[in-house]
């Protein structure tokens, strides 16, 4: 009777935890409901790996050797993931936030794997559909792994540029077919067939290793421009490899956490992919940019400086006001600033919008973040397809650090690597002022048109000195005419 009870316990456990994650998961949906969803689906980690201890419990009350768990190791791993995630989640700056997101990608995915290598090596999977369905999550969890560590070395800058060579690709296929032969021999072995080439634990080591080499040649020739869709098949990766293991250790939190985690890390990849009008195997097989030197549409005017002061100014005076933040303000960390400075355009009786871009930044997501950091409020907030069509009426548009999201070449320069992308129409704006550190260009490498316009003038600097220097204007204005 104690063991039913138990057994219905761990079921009841496993649901309650599935359910946290999918209710987590639709209230990050919201920018207003997207803290409280976070620490929604992290009870629902805490309940699953309560599931998982009593599910470990029982195996050893059984004495099922293949789920025996030695508790105290357990317990210590947890604490130090635990005070590692915590002390990262904590210390980690705005900017760096695409780089952990990769890092926790992977280790998702490296779990995964990890679950399958013990289910292999302790003969835990049992039967050729169970065998085939651990291969396929230590293949996808493996490739994960190494995929996002390489994603994580691009957006960190250690590898500054695409690795490319001739028939990289014809490479990737001969290492993905070796994967699918040693993976038949490795179910041909466990089957009760002879082993081929090598001894069965041989075979899966050989297994692994291709799989991360796989991983590596797929990620070394994509371009930085690419990263956020990169991030995003990953995630999707990862979830559904732990979706297969949980099938395997038949856990239904798994199974339910992963295919949900799969689910929506596809569809925020065909967002990306559609965001920057590339498709997902342009993605995975080209690298972003012009490969050889092309002739992009000649681009007319000069960049105009202007003060910081004179622009904020101009801002003070204006009836409406669309501000388009990027890279560049997370990076400077200016984010309180540009709020402090939207209050007093509010104060003056200006309409202050912010217009998002879904691939501004360097993953997806992360200009609403540092908004959301400095407490803007988020019905100020609107994304590109609701407020495009207002920059044509708008007085003033203010760019912060973004740059291809911007660019006009995406409409009008059919040879140019962005044609076709959706972009934010500032320069439809009858006034566009872009703070920027300096000339360079942005991740897709060309210069940007709307920085020639005749109604653009540029603002150069860091961006959180920038703000300080209009905030300080607009206050002089009132304190002058006090």
């Amino acid at each position: 009777m104690l063991a039913t009870i138990s057994v219905l316990t761990i079921a009841v456990t496993g649901f309650v935890a599935a359910f946290l994650f999918m209710y987590g998961l639709k209230r990050m949906s919201s920018p207003a409901t997207a803290a409280s969803g976070i620490r929604v689906a992290g009870l629902g980690m805490l309940v699953a790996v309560v599931a998982s201890f009593l599910s470990a419990f029982n195996a050893s009350a059984a004495a099922q050797p293949h789920l025996l768990v030695n508790f105290g190791l357990a317990v210590l791993a947890l604490g130090i993931g635990g005070s590692l995630a915590w002390w990262a989640g904590k210390t980690v700056k705005m900017t760096a936030m695409p780089q952990m997101v990769a890092i926790y990608n992977g280790m998702g995915g490296g779990a995964a794997g990890a679950i399958a290598a013990v289910e292999l090596f302790g003969n835990g999977a049992r039967g050729v559909t169970q065998l085939v369905v651990t291969l396929l999550g230590a293949l996808i969890g493996a490739i994960s792994l190494s995929g996002s560590l390489i994603a994580w070395a691009k957006l960190d800058s250690i590898l500054k540029r695409p690795l490319q060579f001739r028939g990289q690709q014809a490479i990737n296929a001969v290492v993905a077919l070796a994967l699918l032969a040693v993976g038949g021999f490795i179910v041909a072995a466990v089957a009760g067939g002879p082993p081929v080439l090598l001894p069965l634990p041989g075979l899966i080591c050989l297994f692994f290793g291709l799989a991360l080499l796989l991983g590596i040649l797929a990620t070394l020739p994509i371009g930085g421009a690419d990263m956020p869709v990169v991030i995003s098949i990953y995630n999707a990766c990862t979830g559904v490899a732990v979706a297969f293991e949980g099938y395997v250790l038949q856990s239904p939190a798994l199974m339910i956490a992963g295919m949900v985690v799969g689910a929506a890390g596809l569809m925020l990849t065909l967002l990306m992919a559609k965001a920057m009008n590339r498709s997902v195997s342009s993605v995975l097989f080209k690298t972003f940019g012009p490969g050889k030197k092309q002739k992009h549409g000649a681009i007319t005017g000069s960049e105009k400086p202007v003060e910081a002061s004179d622009a904020a100014i101009f801002m003070r005076y204006a009836h409406s006001v669309i501000i388009v933040p990027g890279y560049g303000l997370a990076v400077s960390q200016g984010q309180q600033k540009l709020y402090d400075f939207v209050k007093l355009l509010i104060a003056a009786g200006v309409s202050v919008k912010f217009a998002i871009h879904p691939v501004a930044g360097r993953m997806p997501g992360q200009m609403d973040v540092l908004l959301a950091e400095a407490g803007v409020p988020y019905d100020m907030i609107f994304q590109l397809a609701d407020i495009n069509d207002e920059f044509a009426t708008t007085d003033v548009a203010l760019v912060i650090g973004a740059n291809d999201v911007v660019n006009p070449a995406a409409r009008t320069d059919k040879s140019s690597p962005i044609y076709g992308m959706p972009i934010l129409d500032v320069d439809k704006a009858k006034r566009a002022y872009v703070v920027k550190r300096g000339q360079g260009k942005g991740y897709a490498g060309i210069v940007n048109g709307l920085f020639y316009a005749p109604n653009t003038e540029m603002v150069y600097g860091d961006a959180e000195a920038v703000l300080v220097k209009m905030i300080e204007a607009v206050r002089g204005l009132g304190a002058a005419a006090a």
